[in-house]
């Protein structure tokens, strides 16, 4: 399993292609050699292939534009390959987790889902804690996910923190999705006082030695580190303590 971090972290630092070649360089400074595209300014595919290679890094999933991915499917196929990338990915569903969006999302993205199949690509979904609530049916909206789509057609970027603050167990959901999980995002958990906060990996109250071993046993492939929040701390700091935790796991 190999680590990554995820650019919404940075993403104050990605307004210009300038701060994005940067933050390529940095993050590859760190140590980390595969990375997550979101959040970050416009950028032509051509050119984000040549500051990945110039800095000896992969781009292993995005967060896509979510009305693009529905509508024009082979276009952004085609962006992602100019870069080598085969895991597409959106942020959230439309809107927000809840029952009306759910049935709508399953609904609109079933054909560009089978579409990105059949040209050996993928899209994967990132949760937050809204899909962990129930519909009318007793359904939990995350099941309706799974069980409305094929491994092949929907993949799914399970995010510790979230998956918490939903009430989730993540090792649970990891062997739930096994096969279905080939990224994931890290993120730690602490109390600040009675603030919940996200933290770097190693540094809050779940334990990644355990989630870690899941996610292997699940056939995860890119764990990629991501921190929405790091409070007015430096975020190349926070990823490089991430980094150094997971190592130590034996991870890189």
């Amino acid at each position: 399993m190999k680590l990554g971090a995820q650019f919404y972290t940075l993403r104050d630092n990605c307004t210009t292609l300038d701060g994005l070649s940067e933050s390529l360089k940095r993050v590859a400074d760190i140590g980390y050699t595969t990375v997550q595209l979101s959040g970050v300014c416009p950028y032509e595919p051509e050119w984000v292939k040549e500051e990945l290679d110039k800095n000896g890094l992969r781009c292993v999933l995005t967060h896509w534009n979510v009305d693009e991915v529905k509508n024009d499917p082979v276009s952004v196929l085609n962006k992602h390959r100019a870069f080598g990338c085969n895991n597409i990915g959106i942020g959230c569903m439309p809107g927000w987790p809840n029952e009306e969006n759910t049935y709508k999302f399953i609904e609109e993205f079933k054909k560009p889902t089978q579409i990105l199949a059949q040209n050996g690509s993928k899209l994967f979904y990132h949760n937050h804690h809204g899909e962990f609530i129930r519909c009318a049916d007793g359904e939990m909206v995350f099941d309706k996910l799974i069980n409305s789509f094929t491994k092949d057609e929907l993949a799914f970027t399970l995010d510790t923190y979230w998956v918490q603050m939903g009430g989730g167990d993540v090792n649970e959901w990891l062997e739930k999705l096994k096969g279905r999980v080939e990224c994931i995002h890290l993120k730690d958990l602490e109390m600040v006082g009675t603030e919940q906060r996200m933290a770097p990996i190693g540094q809050g109250s779940m334990n990644f030695e355990k989630i870690v071993a899941s996610a292997i046993d699940a056939g995860t492939q890119y764990a990629l580190v991501e921190q929405d929040n790091c409070y007015g701390r430096d975020p190349f700091e926070c990823l490089k303590q991430s980094y150094e935790y997971l190592k130590s796991l034996g991870l890189n």
